[in-house]
């Protein structure tokens, strides 16, 4: 292992002793409760809408999360390790065979809904992600 991956990893670990890494996936409705600096004071802004693409690529990895305000989409992009996020979580989880809802752009109403998947409830998925430890290696 080189020290690029040794510093990653250590910057990970440190990171997931401050906050819960949340085990979700595309196609999911999350919140993500983010710390905004405004002058001298910081307040939580919440984001809610559906992540639409998840990209693991160690300290770097990313998420975008899809909502529509105004009738207007909006996206973002977040960095899961970063430490302006205090908390993630997950509000539905998602019923889709892709990894990337791309197609979720061009569709309007009650076409770009996702089905909820019944079989794995959010309590036995919330249980499911607590008993989990991101291992590092």
């Amino acid at each position: 292992m080189n020290l690029i991956q040794q510093y990653n990893n250590k910057k990970i670990s440190e990171l997931i002793k401050q906050r819960e890494v949340v085990n979700f996936k595309a196609g999911d409705t999350i919140k993500v409760h983010l710390k905004i600096l405004e002058g001298n004071t910081e307040r939580v802004q919440v984001f809610e809408g559906v992540c639409i693409a998840k990209t693991n690529k160690s300290i770097g990895s990313t998420f975008t999360v899809r909502k529509i305000s105004y009738n207007e989409g909006v996206e973002r992009l977040f960095y899961l390790y970063s430490p302006r996020i205090q908390k993630i979580d997950v509000q539905r989880v998602g019923k889709v065979r892709r990894a990337k809802l791309y197609y979720l752009r061009e569709l309007k109403g009650k076409a770009a809904r996702i089905a909820e998947d019944n079989s794995k409830s959010l309590i036995t998925k919330r249980q499911r992600n607590n008993e989990k430890t991101h291992t590092i290696e």
